[in-house]
């Protein structure tokens, strides 16, 4: 099996690195200065104990590769950019290539499924960060990722059996899971409903209040439409295979959203993300004033171009009270 990372930042080209390293014919598609760093002078990858320079191939777009029929891609870029991502991989690729999203949130899923034959969802859950082009941190060891995964929107299949046993062997513990949407809406329960407050407000910003909002809309939500959403035991029965280690000379800062902002993005992931669960209030008929503040939020940051963390806690819930009652 060849694989595809698209969209290879942090989740992507680590994952990628592993897989290279572990002897799997790897190419990752990646832009801009990050593109051009790795292009130069290989992917720099630093882990708990490890600083390594890997000479993996990198492109800039689908067209760049000679697709034979025994590929892989595993999505990894924002939300936001899955569209037109798709759009280039099906006018190069064609549509019978399997597509698996190892992505936050539950969109991606249904963008590949209208596109693409064989859609595939994959949960990722990897603590690491991309800031310096060409460089990207993994903070677990000795598991790098947890990356189960199936067939959208159920069942597995040969495909994920073997693509689950090669990331095993690449020091990711994966592995097939028929109803495997139901820990990719935990993730967005547990962990993701958070990534727009460490943006918004700052990493270390005392936000016990507004997460506790948060949960409560989205629980509110999810029982309005009878999401099927694994439990807070089974997510963290699975979720603490991986283990946070310290990386040498390196403090972490947020999470992904967090570090889009500090790299300069023009976009971020909120929509898909606080916004799924404005969308699924909106849907079953209750409210989350709480999200579309905090949606509302991360927009003014990018129109305005503040720093993360400019906005207050205490601002965001005041205009979460102004949209309903919380």
């Amino acid at each position: 099996m060849r694989y595809v990372i698209y969209g290879a930042g942090a989740i992507g080209a680590g994952v990628g690195g592993r897989l290279h390293q572990h002897g799997f014919d790897v190419t990752l598609i990646a832009r801009g200065a990050h593109l051009a760093a790795m292009q130069r002078d290989g992917l720099r990858l630093r882990a708990p104990g490890e600083d390594v320079r890997i000479a993996v191939k990198a492109v800039g777009h689908p067209s760049e590769i000679e697709w034979r029929g025994d590929e892989a891609v595993i999505l990894t870029m924002k939300t936001q950019d899955t569209p037109a991502a798709l759009e280039d991989l099906r006018a190069a690729a064609g549509s019978d290539v399997p597509v698996f999203c190892a992505q936050n949130g539950v969109e991606n899923e249904r963008m590949v499924a209208r596109r693409f034959r064989r859609a595939y969802a994959m949960l990722i859950h990897m603590p690491s960060t991309f800031i310096t082009p060409g460089e990207v941190i993994i903070q677990s060891a000795p598991v790098t990722a947890v990356m189960d995964a199936g067939r959208f929107p159920s069942g597995t299949d040969e495909v994920v059996t073997q693509v689950c046993a090669d990331l095993s062997a690449a020091g990711c513990l994966a592995q097939p899971d028929a109803a495997v949407m139901r820990l990719k809406w935990a993730k967005l329960l547990h962990v993701n409903l958070g990534n727009a407050v460490q943006a918004v407000c700052g990493p270390d910003a005392p936000a016990g209040g507004l997460a506790r909002l948060l949960r409560a809309e989205a629980e509110r939500a999810f029982a309005a439409n009878g999401i099927d959403c694994a439990t807070l035991e089974e997510w963290n029965a699975r979720a603490g295979h991986v283990t946070p280690k310290e990386v040498e000379d390196f403090q972490r800062g947020g999470g992904s959203t967090w570090q889009s902002l500090i790299r300069g993005a023009t976009s971020v992931e909120t929509d898909y993300l606080n916004g799924e669960i404005a969308l699924l209030a909106a849907l079953g008929g209750v409210e989350a004033p709480a999200h579309r503040a905090l949606q509302d939020c991360s927009a003014r940051l990018l129109r305005e171009g503040l720093a993360p963390g400019s906005i207050g806690v205490d601002e965001v819930i005041a205009l979460a009270e102004r949209y309903g009652a919380v």
